[in-house]
């Protein structure tokens, strides 16, 4: 497992990299094996600290968690509570992912190519500008792929990487969806009648 341990204008110790390396390797051995590679950032935010961990998993599969207390172990320790209840819910399902993932080729292992792009958020002092000055400015372009899932295994993806919304090619149709946080709690499905590969 490669290691990132980092701090946010903040000093981290060599006490704090061994106990973040103890607890990701006892944590991610007992519900995966071995991770590709595991980032630690710790900050402070007013009074508390926060500890987010993200780590790479197996292909296109990423595990995101962070948490928030009044010192950084704490904080480090809700955040791997909360990735090891992640990888309990699926733990079954994750190997059955990667011993399938060893037996897919062709259409199913492709995904499909696409641009990302991060637009700046719109200021509250943009009352007077014109329409064609209101668009919001690209600040961010990123090359990513659409994943060809079923829509479990997209459900299952989002919960892991801690994202309000997952956008994937169905593999019962081959149309774009989505998957996504409702505010209630539940998780919604868009799949778009127009949208099926005619196949």
């Amino acid at each position: 497992m490669q290691l990132s341990v980092q701090g946010r204008q903040i000093d981290v110790g060599d006490a704090f990299r061994e106990h973040a390396s103890l607890s990701l390797g006892t944590v991610l051995g007992k519900y995966f094996g071995d991770a590709i590679d595991v980032s630690v950032t710790l900050s402070r935010e007013g009074h508390l600290f926060r500890a987010m961990v993200s780590t790479h998993i197996g292909k296109g599969i990423e595990l995101h968690a962070s948490a928030d207390a009044n010192e950084p172990y704490p904080a480090f320790d809700q955040a791997v509570e909360r990735l090891s209840k992640r990888l309990r819910r699926y733990k079954r399902r994750l190997r059955d992912h990667h011993r399938d993932l060893e037996q897919v080729s062709g259409p199913e292992a492709e995904r499909l190519a696409a641009q990302q792009y991060v637009l700046q958020v719109e200021s509250a002092e943009s009352d007077g500008e014109s329409e064609a000055d209101n668009q919001p400015a690209v600040i961010a372009e990123i090359e990513t792929e659409i994943p060809s899932l079923t829509v479990s295994d997209a459900v299952m993806r989002m919960d892991l990487a801690d994202i309000p919304a997952l956008l994937f090619r169905n593999k019962a149709h081959g149309g774009l969806n989505m998957v996504y946080r409702r505010q209630d709690g539940h998780v919604g499905w868009v799949d778009p009648r127009g949208n099926r590969s005619t196949s």
